[in-house]
């Protein structure tokens, strides 16, 4: 996304609604998915030994819904059985009732379920729309792959424990480590220039 509209975008927000909320905050919105079937990833064995890693060809999954601010380190994350309408309808109102008095600002993707005509958007959230087809100026995929790492070569033999899984990996996610992997030059751009 352009330096200079990302901004402007910003600045326009905040125009709108600085006689409502004292605090703002910037945030970028992804989900993704989780399930049975095991994901090969790097192994460290002795030279010349291929390595072995249990395996299951399974195809359950659930879906992470999440949202990270590279100003401040704040997320949410919610865990829900599928993408659609309904359930970002769901992420969106339990995102909305945390810290009510910020107005957040909130960045995504093109999905059609993000626009859903049915959709009823909080009065403290604005949804802006990063340009179609480019994923690499929404820094919520590389929170992914963090996870995805740690996900792979582990063998879940239910949703359970993709679950359980899931919720460690949350606790273990820190408000720095979502500043440092999130806060890209074009987004520091845009805070250093309108907070």
């Amino acid at each position: 996304m352009h330096l200079k509209k990302t901004t402007d975008v910003i600045k326009t927000i905040l125009r709108q609604k600085e006689s409502e909320f004292s605090f703002f905050n910037i945030y970028f919105q992804d989900e993704s998915r989780f399930g049975l079937m095991t994901k090969s990833g790097r192994s460290v064995t002795s030279k010349g030994v291929k390595p072995v890693c249990p395996f299951l060809q399974a195809f359950e999954n659930l879906w992470l819904f999440g949202i990270f601010s590279p100003v401040n380190g704040e997320h949410f994350l919610l865990e829900l059985p599928n993408c659609n309408s309904d359930n970002f309808q769901i992420f969106l109102d339990q995102f909305s009732a945390l810290n009510p008095q910020e107005f957040k600002i909130v960045f995504l993707d093109n999905g059609a379920f993000h626009k859903a005509k049915k959709l009823v958007i909080p009065d403290n959230i604005a949804l802006v729309f990063i340009p179609p087809y480019c994923p690499e100026l929404n820094p919520a995929e590389k929170i992914w792959a963090f996870f995805k790492r740690h996900f792979a070569n582990v063998l879940c033999k239910n949703l359970d424990e993709v679950s359980n899984f899931i919720s460690n990996k949350v606790k273990e996610l820190s408000y720095s480590t979502v500043v440092s992997t999130t806060r890209y030059e074009y987004i520091d751009f845009a805070i250093s220039n309108c907070f």
